[in-house]
């Protein structure tokens, strides 16, 4: 099955990472963090101090005792951050990331495993909270009868990470017949025109093209133009490596959550992938930016819809890459009004906007997070048609966001987004809106009022 998307934008970021990996060996503390999670009350399990196994639980969800949130390696717990009314914000662990990991159960067995012991496995050895759920993007409960499972095996954001290069082939393939076993149905996208590789033709999973602009490697696209989500509608979305993860553990019995890492950004000396478990801290990754880039911003995920960490805090989960960027609190001289050979410009409010055509000062931009503007008042422009491939009327569904009218939101789409699924509209918005703020916090009234 072949899809073209015409409605989007590719953003093209200088510092995208080349094909080489290496072993992030310089690491020593890992998080988790319960913010990388929707809608988790966590009930802390454990105290600074304490001596924990890979796999040992840290802390669980109140709300669903099935996500179990479990140390990445064997180590100490170092510290408990908290934050404002003693909100968890990440329960750090100190260790050594290349200890071997205990097998957790005997994979032969497998063969004799029926679905409810597949997902005991996996609650118990915290495998479970990879996987969310469709719509409000939550862990989901164990009782859950997906429509089907989405997995986005590449990368249409900028600075894009190549799955074909990282993906470990037995791990993955394992992975997809596990979700297979869970729901019955996997549906796995790829890159129109790619490289023939092993995702060509797996078993026990649908696989369909796309080809076209970001978003079309969102998952939020490829469900609304595979099998949309209606009123009622569940299904389950999951990241490709995190399938591997899955994978390791059934084809292997242990648990080892290892992740391969696109370190990429403008202002990164040597753009590449590196080798680490989920969790590693920021400061690890900081040796590898120029040094004459005094302020630089990490993101934990693209840069579009990813989260700023600080130099000393730790990726997110089910990261895939880091992007870096100057930050951009510097005053820009006549602003708009200067020719700006070398800013990019959807709305070709620049000369690079009409020049980029052209291809003629090449084909990538050395962005900052310089904004361009203060918020101001939410215009009507018609640019988010322009961006959002799905069936949706976004700036109609953004202004029922803001007055939380959830009749008129169910209405015009709100169970087939996300807020990576406008991040797009965010980018180009003349209003500098917050848009993908406005659409989790909708999504969370409705979750919760259900």
């Amino acid at each position: 099955m072949n899809i073209k998307i015409k409605k989007g934008l590719d953003i093209r970021i200088s510092g995208t990472a080349v094909k080489a990996v290496s072993e992030m060996t310089n690491c020593t503390e890992f998080a988790v963090k319960p913010t990388d999670f929707v809608g988790v009350v966590p009930r802390l399990l454990v105290k600074e101090g304490d001596a924990v196994k890979a796999g040992d639980a840290l802390f669980v969800d109140k709300s669903n005792a099935d996500a179990i949130f479990v140390s990445p390696v064997d180590g100490t717990v170092k510290s408990i951050l908290r934050g404002e009314k003693r909100k968890l914000l990440a329960v750090v662990v100190e260790g050594n990331a290349d200890t071997e990991p205990k097998p957790l159960f005997n994979p032969s067995l497998l063969a004799q495993m029926h679905r409810d012991a597949i997902i005991d496995t996996m609650v118990s050895s915290g495998l479970w909270t990879l996987l969310k759920q469709r719509p409000f993007g939550i862990v989901p409960h164990r009782d859950d009868k997906p429509k089907a499972v989405f997995i986005s095996a590449f990368d249409s954001s900028p600075l894009p990470v190549d799955y074909y290069f990282i993906l470990n082939k037995e791990d993955f393939v394992k992975g997809i017949e596990i979700l297979h076993l869970l729901a019955g149905k996997v549906h796995l996208s790829l890159k129109d025109g790619a490289e023939p590789s092993f995702l060509d033709n797996l078993p026990n999973a649908e696989t369909h093209h796309f080809s076209g602009p970001h978003p079309a490697g969102l998952v939020g696209t490829q469900i609304a133009k595979i099998d949309p989500i209606n009123k009622g509608d569940t299904v389950w979305v999951i990241n490709p490596q995190d399938v591997s993860i899955i994978g390791h553990l059934f084809r292997t019995g242990c648990y080892r959550p290892e992740r391969i890492i696109a370190l990429c950004g403008p202002v990164v000396e040597k753009p590449q992938y590196y080798k680490t478990l989920s969790g590693s801290s920021i400061a690890s990754f900081s040796s590898a930016v120029n040094k004459e880039c005094s302020k630089p911003r990490f993101i934990s995920g693209d840069v579009l819809s990813g989260t700023a960490i600080s130099a000393d805090g730790f990726i997110s989960a089910s990261t895939d890459k880091v992007c870096v960027l100057p930050e951009g609190d510097y005053y820009n001289f006549m602003g708009w009004l200067r020719p700006n050979f070398r800013k990019f410009s959807f709305s070709r409010t620049f000369l690079s906007g009409i020049l980029a055509k052209f291809n003629i000062h090449g084909s990538k931009f050395d962005f900052d997070t310089s904004r361009h503007g203060d918020k101001r008042p939410l215009f009507v422009t018609g640019e988010f048609e322009k961006l959002v491939p799905l069936d949706i009327y976004p700036m109609q569904l953004i202004k029922a966001c803001i007055v939380g009218d959830i009749e008129l939101m169910e209405n015009l789409g709100i169970y087939e987004v996300e807020p990576e699924d406008l991040a797009l509209c965010e980018f180009a918005d003349t209003s500098k809106t917050e848009i993908q703020a406005i659409i989790r916090n909708a999504l969370e009234k409705i979750r919760v009022e259900a």
